[in-house]
């Protein structure tokens, strides 16, 4: 039979018109609401409902909904300000892994995808209590249900049986059900955004007469920025404010604004936003900080009760720059200049810099947010705004914690391949991780998650705000290269020599030139030329050698990028050339990238104008202008590569896993490291393979133990073992190499005597064959989810640290990378001499890992350290695995923060 159905904490989501609505389980006390929903629905849509327009029916079906829990049965309810709006339900009846589904909308929120939404909870729901399947009977004229059904994106079949159709819904995980909530969730998650972010009317409220207040200065910029919609102050002292006309109160305005502004005290917050929702008001921007538990609790309350998205508190405001808007709601000194780049940051500094350099460039805003305390909308939000707004072909991101790094990741992988996606990796160092969870009230993240994060979804990290500026403004203007080669071009051999040293610290490439292509610009340039590369081409060069220089370099196939890197002479000076021309004369936009270095320059990086309106980026140091080519690389390889799959594995038991699980964690209400034979059985249930053990608790037991291991090849290792032992080598708790009975004897006695009180019992197993050790691990970390660790293992794993780190669950390119990435990658590939080890059975050892990561949320840490890698095969010498309690939840389940 399925599990017991337990309560879930109820969750705000958004509708397909971007409302909110509650969903909860059912309470009895409820009752009068559901057969109130029935009966308040027409005839025509009791009979599609129930068969037949009987109010007998919809008071039983009350009646079943509000009945006490019993095994088997869930009914949850989407709630609108109150008012029920939805049920939807599921009863297994006699059945061990199907149910019967039922789902009723009231009259009049048809379409908006309330039905859908309850449905996908459900089976969330369902299938952590092991239903496999729903089952539904309905009319066949009730397409609204049936299409229902049909657009979920599960399996589903239909069996007609005379005017009804009978409908079975597999309830199997796949990508392709977790794109179709994602696609529902973005289109919910855009409309909820557009009274945000595209409002047609704004009230200030908060904004004083005198200079000097926050509500003054973004009342100022949205004036004298020239917003295109209706703009009101709020403010009781006051007919008008900088000539823009001023109500008493929110209730006052003469008409309802989409966004409303708060910039008043902390303390008069929860009432403001409770009399913004009551007005019918859709969003709020909350600049104010200093928010006590009880009032940021009141505000996201009230924002969730009215259906109002919420930015901030604690931000620089948000601002849209499309000239048809021109919507500057923030306290930034300067307007932001329309543009294609979406930004959104945590801090208010770092988006005024943003800004600042975006405008300064030439590339500008589309949009911006400043997300503050991030008590609702997040880069996950914006991120799908930019996707859908037409307007946005570059995002960058400063954010200093995740809410929901899964869905963020499946929501960059996507945006990623049609715009670059860049960030500051803020909080590299232990300093920086405790001034970002200072500043934001929230959990610190780990450099190694947080990169994994960032590779899987393809998002270029920079590590300032200096280098994502430099690196933007490349992508912005630049093709991306096909390949890591760059050829150089100088008229100083000393900044060639610069840029050298730069392309080969950031990783590039610097290939020799063909004798053909060495001949080819010889011709071009003047007598002393050096032709290799870096190619110097001397104080000398004219203009149009350069030109004829680079036409050659760009049209050769060995290279994939042109960095040129110039000083002024006084050479040039007198005979009139213009070397910068000879880059910006040319067409701007080109098949390969090219970038200038100009040492002289004042600024870090420039877009200098260039023919067919192009613009070419000209950098002050060559270690910028090799990162930004760096990144761009990188980014064109992650385009390249298909997207991965997580493949299916055969002998997986994952019911059987969750029933180990249960059964210990029912015995250890706090958790704990499994004993051997618990461990042993949960990497059964996943295939992965265990060299040969056996447990004693005696000197008896143990020589009985050695004699049946002796057959593998006459040795056997003993290892002592009580709960937490974590470094058995460190503490001297193993025997290896152990023969006959009298050395199994005396190295029990050994260990007996040493960790006496502590030691329960030994581990007995063969000596194992010569290999390589490696480590293989899953850390449940409590933002990201669980991240599965690979590298060199053995006593040196923590000396040495050669780890590479993805998020589960992985794919198959995550298991490649994770293979090739550690320092110590070569060992696997043959490069110690005894051939290689065996990598498909290496790979398997990891995606069985990662599946068991994934199902197990319970799963707090795992160490199988050594793994014995050889070529005939890969085993687990030792395993730990510690269990904590913890609830399980879906992480790609749509609901609001």
């Amino acid at each position: 039979m399925p599990h017991h159905v337990t309560d879930r904490p109820p969750v705000h989501a958004l509708l397909a018109d971007g409302t909110t609505v509650c969903i909860r389980s059912v309470v009895a006390g409820d009752h009068d609401q559901l057969e109130g929903l029935y009966e308040e629905m027409s005839p025509e849509n009791l009979r599609l409902r129930f068969f037949a327009a009987s109010h007998r029916s919809a008071h039983l079906a009350a009646d079943r909904a509000c009945a006490p829990a019993r095994s088997g049965y869930r009914a949850l309810l989407a709630e609108a300000q109150g008012r029920v709006v939805g049920l939807a339900e599921y009863d297994t009846g006699d059945e061990k892994d199907a149910a019967e589904v039922s789902i009723a909308v009231a009259d009049g929120l048809h379409h908006r995808g309330v039905g859908t939404l309850l449905v996908e909870h459900l089976v969330s729901a369902a299938r952590a209590e092991g239903i496999r399947a729903f089952e539904a009977d309905a009319l066949s004229e009730n397409h609204a249900v049936l299409k229902l059904f049909a657009d979920l994106g599960l399996r589903t079949t239909r069996r007609f049986e005379g005017p009804e159709v009978r409908c079975t819904i597999a309830l199997d995980q796949s990508d392709t059900y977790l794109t179709a909530v994602e696609e529902r969730g973005r289109a919910a998650d855009v409309a909820s955004l557009e009274p945000l972010l595209r409002p047609k009317a704004v009230a200030v409220i908060g904004a004083g007469r005198k200079p000097g207040s926050v509500g003054r200065a973004i009342l100022h910029q949205l004036h004298a920025g020239r917003y295109t919609g209706r703009l009101f102050a709020v403010n009781p002292a006051a007919h008008a404010i900088l000539g823009v006309p001023s109500y008493s109160s929110v209730g006052a305005l003469p008409r309802t604004p989409d966004l409303a502004v708060l910039a008043v005290p902390a303390a008069a917050i929860p009432e403001t936003a409770e009399e913004c929702g009551k007005a019918g008001v859709r969003a709020l921007l909350v600049v104010t900080a200093g928010l006590h538990a009880d009032q940021a609790q009141a505000l996201l309350a009230a924002c969730r009760s009215y259906g109002m998205r919420l930015v901030g508190p604690n931000c620089l405001g948000i601002s849209n720059a499309d000239p048809e808007l021109s919507l500057d709601a923030t306290f930034a000194a300067g307007h932001p200049r329309p543009g294609t780049a979406g930004v959104a940051v945590q801090s208010g500094g770092v988006g005024i810099a943003l800004l600042d350099g975006l405008s300064r460039l030439g590339i500008g805003v589309s949009s911006f947010a400043s997300l503050g305390d991030k008590f609702d909308v997040s880069g996950n939000d914006m991120l799908q705004w930019w996707e859908s707004d037409g307007r946005t072909g570059l995002a960058l991101l400063h954010l200093e914690s995740f809410g929901n790094p899964r869905a963020f990741s499946r929501t960059a992988r996507r945006v990623t391949r049609r715009m670059p996606l860049l960030t500051v990796d803020a909080g590299r160092t232990d300093a920086g991780r405790r001034a970002a969870a200072s500043h934001t009230a929230a959990a610190a993240t780990s450099t190694m998650t947080r990169g994994a994060l960032f590779t899987q979804a393809g998002i270029t990290a920079t590590r300032s705000i200096g280098e994502l500026l430099e690196t933007a403004a490349l992508l912005h203007s630049q093709p991306l290269p096909a390949g890591s080669r760059v050829a150089i071009i100088t008229n100083a051999g000393g900044a060639g020599v610069l840029a050298a040293d730069a392309c080969a610290e950031a990783g590039l490439s610097l290939p020799t030139p063909t004798p053909a292509l060495i001949d080819d610009l010889l011709a071009v340039l003047p007598d002393g030329a050096a032709v290799g590369n870096p190619v110097d081409a001397t104080a000398a060069v004219t203009e149009e050698q350069l030109t004829d220089c680079m036409d050659r370099i760009m049209r050769y196939g060995g290279v994939d990028a042109v960095l040129v890197a110039l000083v002024p002479t006084a050479v040039a000076a007198a005979t009139g050339d213009d070397l910068v021309r000879a880059l910006t004369r040319a067409p701007g936009r080109r098949a390969k990238p090219i970038v200038a270095v100009r040492l002289e320059q004042g600024l870090p990086v420039e877009l200098l104008p260039a023919a067919e309106d192009g613009t070419i980026p000209s950098y002050a140091e060559p270690q910028a202008a090799a990162r930004a080519l760096a990144h761009a690389a990188h980014r064109a390889a992650w385009l390249a590569r298909p997207a991965g799959t997580v493949p299916d594995l055969d002998g997986v038991e994952t019911e059987r896993a969750r029933t180990v699980v249960e059964t210990y964690l029912a015995a250890h209400l706090d958790g704990g490291w499994l004993d051997p034979r618990t461990c042993a059985d949960l990497l059964s249930c996943y295939g992965i393979p265990q060299i040969p053990w056996a447990w004693a608790e005696t000197e008896d037991d143990a020589v009985l133990a050695a004699d049946r291991l002796r057959g593998f090849d006459g040795r056997v290792v003993m290892k002592a073992y009580w709960p937490g032992l974590v470094h058995k080598s460190r503490q001297h708790a193993v025997h290896l190499d152990l023969r006959g009975d009298s050395q199994v004897r005396a190295a029990y006695r050994d260990l007996e005597t040493r960790f006496a009180g502590q030691m329960t019992g030994v581990v007995l197993q063969p000596l194992a064959a010569r290999g390589t050790e490696l480590f293989a691990g899953v850390v449940q970390d409590e933002v990201f989810g669980p991240l599965v660790l690979f590298g060199l293992g053995g006593t040196a794993t923590e000396v040495l640290a050669d780890h590479a780190a993805r998020l589960a669950p992985l794919t198959d390119h995550d298991v490649h990378d994770l293979i090739t990435s550690p320092r110590s990658a070569p060992l696997l590939f043959g490069a110690h001499g005894n051939g290689p080890v065996d990598l498909g059975e290496l790979e398997q050892l990891l995606l069985r890992l990662s599946r068991m990561a994934a199902d197990l949320p319970q799963l707090a840490e795992t160490d199988f350290n050594p793994v014995l890698a050889t070529p005939g095969g890969v085993t687990v010498l030792d395993a730990r695995i510690r269990l904590a309690p913890c609830r399980p939840q879906d992480p790609y389940l749509r609901r609001l923060r």
